[in-house]
Protein backbone atom coordinates (compact mmCIF):
# COMPACT_ATOMS: atom_id res chain seq x y z
CA UNK A 1 0.00 0.00 0.00
CA UNK A 2 1.40 3.41 -0.97
CA UNK A 3 1.31 6.34 1.39
CA UNK A 4 -0.95 9.31 0.74
CA UNK A 5 0.89 12.58 0.01
CA UNK A 6 0.02 13.97 3.47
CA UNK A 7 1.34 10.80 5.12
CA UNK A 8 4.57 11.06 3.16
CA UNK A 9 5.01 14.74 4.10
CA UNK A 10 4.37 13.97 7.77
CA UNK A 11 6.85 11.08 7.66
CA UNK A 12 9.55 13.30 6.11
CA UNK A 13 8.89 16.12 8.59
CA UNK A 14 8.97 13.71 11.52
CA UNK A 15 12.25 12.22 10.30
CA UNK A 16 13.86 15.67 10.09
CA UNK A 17 12.73 16.41 13.66
CA UNK A 18 14.09 13.05 14.85
CA UNK A 19 17.48 13.77 13.26
CA UNK A 20 17.60 17.22 14.88
CA UNK A 21 16.71 15.74 18.26
CA UNK A 22 19.71 13.43 17.93
CA UNK A 23 21.79 16.62 17.78
CA UNK A 24 19.97 17.90 20.87
CA UNK A 25 18.13 20.51 18.83
CA UNK A 26 14.41 20.65 18.37
CA UNK A 27 12.29 21.51 15.38
CA UNK A 28 8.67 22.22 14.57
CA UNK A 29 6.99 20.77 11.47
CA UNK A 30 4.36 22.66 9.50
CA UNK A 31 2.87 20.98 6.44
CA UNK A 32 -0.61 22.45 6.04
CA UNK A 33 -3.12 25.11 7.02
CA UNK A 34 -2.57 28.64 8.24
CA UNK A 35 0.78 27.79 9.84
CA UNK A 36 2.13 26.69 6.46
CA UNK A 37 0.74 29.85 4.84
CA UNK A 38 2.47 31.96 7.49
CA UNK A 39 5.77 30.10 6.99
CA UNK A 40 5.60 30.52 3.22
CA UNK A 41 4.93 34.25 3.58
CA UNK A 42 7.92 34.59 5.93
CA UNK A 43 10.13 32.71 3.43
CA UNK A 44 8.94 34.92 0.55
CA UNK A 45 9.82 38.05 2.55
CA UNK A 46 13.22 36.55 3.43
CA UNK A 47 13.92 35.77 -0.25
CA UNK A 48 12.74 39.23 -1.37
CA UNK A 49 15.42 40.77 0.88
CA UNK A 50 18.25 38.87 -0.85
CA UNK A 51 20.80 41.08 -2.62
CA UNK A 52 23.01 38.32 -4.06
CA UNK A 53 23.09 34.57 -4.72
CA UNK A 54 25.94 32.08 -5.14
CA UNK A 55 24.86 28.79 -6.74
CA UNK A 56 27.22 25.83 -6.22
CA UNK A 57 25.67 22.71 -7.80
CA UNK A 58 28.82 20.65 -7.26
CA UNK A 59 28.54 21.24 -3.51
CA UNK A 60 24.75 20.95 -3.39
CA UNK A 61 24.53 24.42 -1.90
CA UNK A 62 23.01 27.82 -2.56
CA UNK A 63 24.26 30.80 -0.56
CA UNK A 64 22.10 33.89 -0.41
CA UNK A 65 23.51 37.25 0.59
CA UNK A 66 21.38 39.65 2.59
CA UNK A 67 21.85 43.43 3.03
CA UNK A 68 24.93 44.19 5.09
CA UNK A 69 26.70 41.05 3.83
CA UNK A 70 25.00 38.51 6.10
CA UNK A 71 24.96 35.10 4.39
CA UNK A 72 22.64 32.11 4.62
CA UNK A 73 23.44 28.75 3.04
CA UNK A 74 20.87 26.24 1.86
CA UNK A 75 22.01 22.64 1.41
CA UNK A 76 19.87 20.91 -1.20
CA UNK A 77 20.24 18.16 -3.74
CA UNK A 78 17.86 19.94 -6.15
CA UNK A 79 17.85 23.72 -5.55
CA UNK A 80 21.30 24.44 -7.03
CA UNK A 81 20.33 22.62 -10.23
CA UNK A 82 16.99 24.43 -10.44
CA UNK A 83 18.87 27.73 -10.17
CA UNK A 84 21.61 26.90 -12.69
CA UNK A 85 21.24 28.23 -16.20
CA UNK A 86 21.79 25.67 -18.96
CA UNK A 87 25.10 25.94 -20.82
Amino acid sequence: MTKAPDDTLRAVANRVIELEEELEASGVATIDGSELEWSRAALHKWVDDVVGVVVSPGLGRVTVIHPGGKRSSIASSTLPYLMSKPL
